[in-house]
């Protein structure tokens, strides 16, 4: 049968492909839908293949990450240790590790942890994807599998690889070790996760990390490679349980240049973007460096800068150049507020600058203004929260009674005795000792002791008229705690606070501040929070 006659091949889809123009209409799509079954090609991209040279070419400053994640994944049905790929968001590594893949034409299936927001959906996600099952309205939308316990998940997974590698094997032998056209290369398969931190929050009882780290261990399949994606390091997900640690590959923010050549890339007149990005570029950077921040902000940013000419295919001189940037830069400061700049609690905000400056001398309480200046927006029962988890950290669990009595821990330290030489050079080395240790773990149940604790003497220590509208949210009232939870899950993904383990005893996670003192400090100031009568100094 000629290729005309074939079903027409539905192509995987991916954040590159899935932004293209629909050729298409609706009723081909619908019918194309129903009447194609997936085959085993579909584990492959299919598409027209991708040379190395092209690849480099598609993502600048990319090179190290594409030739180390190459030499790992090796020569073709080599067995290979688990990668670990992790960097900040909108850094390229999810295009780059597809497109990887559509250049070696491999096998593989892939899962984001986004749009698989439970564990359920997850393990048949990756089912179907293997059992060659689609969804659609003949099978009423339901799995191939209904699959929620990793027991389940792993006996599935290792019939459905087996399957699947014989088939990959069966298409080499049909042409003596040769694919057929248009299959994938190999007989290896490759599970890929995507968005891993996102785990974090649907999974309450922290078992599934673990469990998908350890999963080629569990498995003891060579024929199997696994490829985690994740925004954050792989010092977040150090657990109690032993499992194979995956070889890391960081992808660091793009620099300057990697930003100029990735947008000149899709630009027809490129001397004329260029003169834009001479103008935009650097302020813009100092912000951020998300490609699709920057995008957003530079496609409306490149209308306006192109409004006095009449020919965008011409190219600018120096005399031209000066006036669009004459006519374009009263657009760029306030491009970047409405963009970017985020408006904090009117509580917070300092002094105003054209005050200070009208009054033409410096004091030492504008100092400590500008010194409690947040440089980030944060909630003001995040900030309380962040401050609870501090002082849990740097506190002994022993002397909470003492410190967050109602004076706030006063009288605890009016009776003191003095100490002898012995008792001094205890303390000394049990200074020595907790600063080598670091800040230490808590349970969460201490945690919100903490926090109802400070929350609850605000009225001796915030102005009553400036914070009027605030105490609605941080009073004595029940209405914050239901917010807690969903804070702190925020702050953990922000890395301000880290899950360090469950203990055994407990059988309950423990979590550590990794905030400094002084970082502390500025957010007590910004709440006009008196820290330091509630940190035990040794």
């Amino acid at each position: 049968m000629s290729k005309e006659e074939d079903s027409p091949v539905i192509r995987r889809t991916t954040r590159s492909s899935s932004s293209a123009p629909v050729k298409s209409n609706e009723t081909e799509i619908k019918k194309n839908a129903v009447t194609y079954s997936p085959t085993i090609n579909d584990l492959a991209f299919g598409e027209d293949k991708l040379s190395f040279n092209d690849l480099l070419s598609s993502f600048p400053g990319r090179h190290i990450q594409i030739k180390e994640i190459m030499r790992i994944l090796g020569p073709q049905d080599c067995p290979m240790f688990p990668q670990f790929i992790y960097g900040g968001a909108s850094t390229g590594k999810t295009s780059v590790v597809l497109q990887i893949f559509r250049h070696l034409n491999r096998p593989f299936v892939y899962a984001s942890c986004r749009t698989c927001y439970s564990q359920r959906i997850l393990f048949e996600c990756i089912l179907n994807q293997l059992l060659l099952h689609k969804k659609n309205a003949a099978n009423g939308y339901s799995s191939a599998k209904r699959c929620e316990k990793p027991s389940d998940f792993v006996n599935f997974l290792r019939e459905a690889v087996a399957n699947v590698t014989n088939s990959l094997k069966g298409n080499l032998g049909e042409l003596g070790g040769s694919k057929l056209g248009g299959g994938p290369n190999g007989s290896m398969l490759y599970l890929i996760f995507d968005n891993l931190e996102l785990v974090r929050e649907w999974d309450k009882s922290s078992c599934i990390l673990p469990f998908l780290f350890n999963l080629s261990n569990i498995l003891k399949m060579p024929e199997v490679g696994f490829i985690f994606i994740s925004n954050t390091s792989p010092d977040t997900y150090y657990s109690n349980i032993g499992y194979l640690e995956p070889i890391p590959v960081y992808f660091p923010e793009y620099t300057e240049e990697d930003l100029r050549q990735i947008f000149l890339r899709s630009q027809s007149n490129r001397k004329l973007y260029s003169s834009f990005l001479d103008i935009v570029l650097r302020p813009f950077c100092r912000i951020t460096r998300k490609v699709d921040e920057l995008a957003a902000a530079f496609s409306s940013l490149f209308q306006k800068y192109c409004e006095p000419l009449s020919d965008l295919t011409s190219v600018p001189n120096e005399e031209m150049k000066r006036k669009l940037f004459s006519h374009f830069q009263p657009h760029i400061a306030t491009s970047l507020n409405e963009i970017f700049w985020i408006l904090s609690e009117p509580f917070l905000e300092v002094e105003p600058r054209s005050e200070t400056m009208q009054k033409g001398i410096t004091r030492k309480l504008e100092g400590d203004q500008e010194f409690a200046e947040m440089d980030f927006h944060m909630s003001t029962s995040a900030k309380y929260l962040l401050i609870s988890a501090f002082l849990a950290s740097r506190n002994p669990a022993t002397l909470d009674a003492s410190l967050f009595d109602s004076t706030g821990g006063s009288e605890s330290r009016k009776r003191k005795r003095k100490a002898s030489e012995k008792s001094m050079e205890q303390k000394e080395v049990a200074e020595q000792e907790s600063l080598l240790k670091g800040p230490g773990t808590f349970p969460l149940e201490r945690l919100l002791a903490i926090f109802q604790c400070i929350t609850s003497v605000l009225d001796g220590y915030l102005d009553e008229e400036e914070h009027a509208n605030d105490l609605l949210k941080v009073g004595r009232g029940d209405g914050l705690m239901s917010d807690v939870l969903l804070q702190l899950s925020s702050l953990c993904n922000a890395n301000f606070i880290i899950k360090g383990g469950s203990c055994p005893l407990e059988t309950t996670t423990r979590y550590r501040s990794t905030i400094s003192e002084d970082m502390a400090l500025k957010i007590a100031r910004s709440l006009k929070f008196p820290l330091a009568n509630y940190l035990y100094r040794r």
